[in-house]
């Protein structure tokens, strides 16, 4: 296990219990999600704040807050199609297995896009 994954698991640890009191839980896709979470905790160095692994961050907070994970579009996503968009989280019938893998759109408006 790279150094990377044992702060993944860490932060895996803590925020697993944090999640699913409010419904969400992580993909049942451990390497998907430990590289994701190893990628939240890249982006907090880079940062100063996890910022979605899978959405272009720009590094500067105001512009990157929607994306902040986890995002304010993971509710919808979640609700609509079973995952947020990384597919980091899942709702509780897509954790055990009983909703299919679909493609979930950005919900992120262009104008929040910046290059």
């Amino acid at each position: 296990m790279s150094k990377g994954f044992a702060g993944a698991r860490e932060l895996y640890d803590t925020l697993r219990p944090l999640q699913e009191k409010k419904g969400y839980f992580f993909s049942n896709d451990e390497n998907m999600t430990m590289s994701l979470l190893e990628q939240l905790l890249v982006t907090r160095a880079q940062y100063g704040y996890m910022a979605c692994p899978c959405r272009l961050a720009n590094g500067q907070y105001d512009k990157d807050k929607d994306i902040i994970c986890p995002c304010v579009y993971r509710e919808a996503d979640v609700k609509e199609y079973g995952a947020c968009f990384c597919g980091l989280y899942v709702s509780e019938s897509c954790y055990k297995g009983e909703c299919p893998v679909r493609l979930i759109p950005d919900r992120r408006p262009p104008e929040n896009i910046i290059l």
